[in-house]
């Protein structure tokens, strides 16, 4: 069946109606749950049911916060001390290689749908076997963190929880072996630094975001706090009062760093907070506004965190199959906004916006618009000897409009990989169909 928004909810409702079913939850809560709703639980984390009586009333506390009240209090003030926010980052990275050599393409006539198809089951192996040299030992994604308008500033590698649940979301198309190690161990590395009641953030020195924990939620389904939708609340909440979701959650306890600059409503993060809480009437509004956008195509330029617009509907499209049939129409609109992208050559841009490109028109039915065999060889051609792709600018602020902070990118060959690999995956699929 399909999980409702209140699953917690929904297991109270039906324990009330069925004594036979109150009775299998109490004693044995992951193995009921799991059944009533045909999903695997995530392992090494017990649900525990309590039955309140006449005579017993139970107050369940939350757990206890993972920072102390000093590091919580370091946070705060975390913007404003460079020692601090040297501990979000970690070694300097290497400077930018540059893109592989362009091999001459052989023409799309002489190689057959097949060979290509071939050739990119190859590539996503090779891309695979980088990437699993490419995360650290915790599972999470390496990012590079760059300063746009000034390369002298020093290059630092991150790993936020955002990045690593956005690659590994782009490897769940993937039935490699490779892939679904990856994403494993993606899954422990999330776990680890989720914060109750399911909520993440980009760095210690920022509040909680709904990107992020958007991302994350996807990728940890199954996780209890995630699937019994404990986090659900405080995301509704965090709504304006056109019923659009608002990127950061401020709390008084939170750090609050970003209310000079906050910029709410952007499109790709309620895309994502979409694709998460599903077909419901809470989203009904935010999807509205998606798709009166879509329609108006007035979407370019406005997000703050995504600048290029085939990252937005990239979003977009992936929402529209997470949250079937109610963004159904924009399907058609969404094929020829990315359509529209293409510069008089038929091509999208760099090998990322190609990517994305490729892996939205799948999404909404759009692929054969295309010459996939040229979009293969084109993905093809990019790829490097070690089976990375090169690193380019993924998301982050490129202006200054948006406040006193811009100009930060953030991008790296493991991100451009991981949605290199998605659009192969959906390329060999058409070439083989």
């Amino acid at each position: 069946m399909r999980k409702p928004i209140d699953a917690a909810g929904f297991l109270a409702s039906r324990a009330g109606e069925d004594r036979d079913f109150r009775d299998r939850l109490l004693a044995n809560p992951n193995e009921t749950i799991a059944k009533e709703f045909g999903i695997t639980l995530a392992d090494g984390h017990e649900v525990h049911v309590h039955e309140e009586t006449y005579s017993a009333t139970h107050i369940v506390l939350p757990p206890r916060s993972k920072f102390t009240e000093a590091e919580r209090q370091e946070a705060k003030t975390g913007a404003t001390s460079l020692e601090f926010l040297r501990r979000t980052l970690h070694d300097p990275a290497p400077p930018l290689r540059p893109p592989a050599f362009k091999r001459m393409k052989t023409p799309t006539s002489a190689a057959t749908s097949e060979a290509l198809a071939e050739a990119g089951r190859e590539s996503i192996r090779r891309g695979l076997m980088f990437l699993e040299s490419a995360l650290d030992e915790n599972g999470a994604w390496r990012c590079i963190r760059f300063n746009t308008a000034d390369p002298d500033i020093p290059r630092h590698f991150e790993r936020p929880p955002f990045v690593s649940a956005l690659c590994a979301l782009a490897l769940e198309s993937c039935s490699e072996a490779r892939a679904k190690t990856i994403y494993t161990a993606t899954r422990g590395h999330l776990i680890d630094t989720i914060e109750y009641p399911g909520l993440w953030r980009y760095y210690r020195h920022l509040p909680q975001d709904l990107d992020s924990t958007s991302l994350c939620s996807l990728v940890l389904g199954s996780h209890p706090w995630i699937f019994l939708g404990r986090n659900v609340p405080p995301i509704l909440a965090n709504r304006d009062e056109e019923g659009r979701f608002k990127t950061w959650v401020l709390a008084d306890d939170e750090p609050d760093v970003v209310s000079r600059f906050r910029i709410e409503a952007d499109p790709v993060v309620n895309a994502n907070v979409i694709a998460y809480l599903g077909d419901c009437p809470e989203t009904g509004d935010a999807r509205r506004w998606l798709e009166f956008s879509v329609a108006g195509g007035t979407l370019e330029g406005s997000s703050k965190w995504y600048p290029d617009t085939t990252a937005i509907y990239y979003a977009i499209a992936r929402a529209t199959v997470r949250v079937q049939p109610s963004l159904d129409r924009l399907r058609p609109m969404l094929a020829d906004r990315i359509l529209d992208l293409r510069d008089e050559k038929g091509e999208f841009g760099n090998v990322l916006q190609t990517a994305q490109a490729v892996s939205a028109l799948y999404n909404v039915g759009g692929l054969n618009s295309i010459d996939a065999k040229n979009q293969m060889e084109l993905l093809l051609s990019s790829q490097r000897e070690d089976g990375s792709w090169p690193e380019l600018l993924a998301f982050g602020d490129q202006s200054l409009k948006w406040g006193t902070v811009g100009q930060i990118g953030h991008g790296s060959e493991a991100v451009t990989s991981a949605f290199c690999i998605e659009a192969l995956e959906r390329l060999v699929e058409i070439l083989r169909a």
